[in-house]
């Protein structure tokens, strides 16, 4: 194991001094995670890795708090924490020989007070953005990665077959919500993905809607979208499932969404512009007159993040790569009356082509 983050530290050095930068902090948990083994969601407290590119000296440095499960964790010999009350910057200074000239760090993440924390007790360094670099290296998934996301994919599906049997008309979306999480925990997930989506009728008509006390009702169609993670990846899935019988808008639309789905799952291969994955399963939803209610990219990377690059949308001009793990997640939207997703996650094999890494069913199930 230790092996595989020493190659991505030899890939990233690499790269950095492709771009002439010589020393780099890292903040971003994930890609701490990347690059050193351990995981931790330090808060407001100070996290980060430090790595060089010439003598390739590189530190991890941590909240006191954490230094044992950074050492149990952690393929970095050097281990330097930062207790609540000591200066951060002040343990750097005491740790790396010299800091100086472009400073990699992550543009997306690295907040302002931070960046002139640095700059104050740093005078002589010039911080340059490399988030591009470390997401475009963390967007070719490895065969071991695969196998973890794998791992949360199976999950998270057994999670919606034994969940789905404890719908009942008269819950609201809270309470299932809660059962599908109680059991993702019975299952062995370290915890959701992300906040748990279950809406009924008319609420799954808000995308990103939040689970109240709404009841589940015969006639509603039931969205439910949610993930797990499982040693540090992440899982993401959608279905939609009829209480009752569907009526027959309810199918017409339903089946829009899975031809979506599946013409955006056909489009992808390696060298295919990701803007076209998007546009293929839009056409199928635009042409039937309901392009105004699917107002969503059509997917997004996963991996250690549930939502990282790429992004699958219709200007993403960049191709699609071997290795790339997202997600196919087409919808209709309809304000008032009725929402409908559903959600595949797919691979780009060693071959370029594509392969759906979720495999519980989507035809349209009644639930009575």
């Amino acid at each position: 194991m230790s092996s595989m983050f020493k190659a991505r530290r030899d890939n990233l050095i690499k790269e950095l001094q492709n771009q002439g930068i010589k020393q780099a902090f890292i903040f971003d948990p994930a890609n701490v995670f990347y690059y050193t083994g351990f995981h931790s969601e330090p808060h407001e407290r100070f996290m980060a890795f430090f790595i060089e590119t010439e003598t390739e000296e590189n530190h991890l440095f941590v909240p006191a708090l954490d230094k044992d499960a950074a050492e149990e964790a952690a393929d970095i010999q050097s281990i330097q924490a930062i207790s609540d009350e000591e200066n951060p910057y002040d343990i750097i200074e005491k740790t790396i020989k010299s800091l100086t000239g472009k400073l990699g760090i992550e543009g997306d993440v690295l907040a302002y007070n931070r960046s002139m924390a640095f700059q104050k007790s740093f005078p002589d360094i010039q911080l340059t953005d490399i988030q591009a670099i470390l997401s475009t290296i963390r967007m070719a998934k490895s065969p071991e990665e695969i196998k973890e996301i794998q791992v949360a994919i199976d999950l998270i599906e057994d999670v919606l077959k034994q969940g789905i049997s404890k719908v009942q008309q008269g819950m609201t979306e809270v309470e299932l919500t809660a059962e599908l999480e109680y059991l993702m925990r019975q299952l062995g997930a370290d915890g959701p993905s992300f906040s748990t989506i279950v809406l009924a009728g008319e609420k799954a008509a808000l995308p990103h809607g939040v689970p109240g006390e709404r009841k589940i009702q015969n006639g509603d169609l039931l969205l439910i979208d949610f993930g797990v993670i499982k040693n540090s990846y992440c899982s993401d899935i959608t279905r939609t499932f009829a209480i009752g019988e569907p009526s027959s808008r309810q199918r017409e639309l339903y089946n829009l969404v899975l031809q979506a789905t599946n013409a955006g799952i056909e489009a992808v291969q390696a060298g295919v512009p990701l803007q076209d994955i998007d546009k293929a399963a839009r056409k199928v939803i635009e042409d039937a007159g309901y392009g105004a209610y699917f107002n969503n990219r059509i997917g997004h990377g996963m991996g250690i993040d549930v939502h990282e690059a790429p992004s699958v949308h219709a200007t993403n001009g960049a191709l699609a790569e071997k290795g790339m793990v997202f997600t196919i997640e087409p919808g209709i939207y309809i304000p008032g009356e009725v929402g409908i997703r559903i959600e595949d996650n797919v691979y780009i094999n060693p071959e370029g082509k594509a392969e759906v890494l979720t495999s519980f069913p989507k035809n349209l199930q009644s639930i009575t």
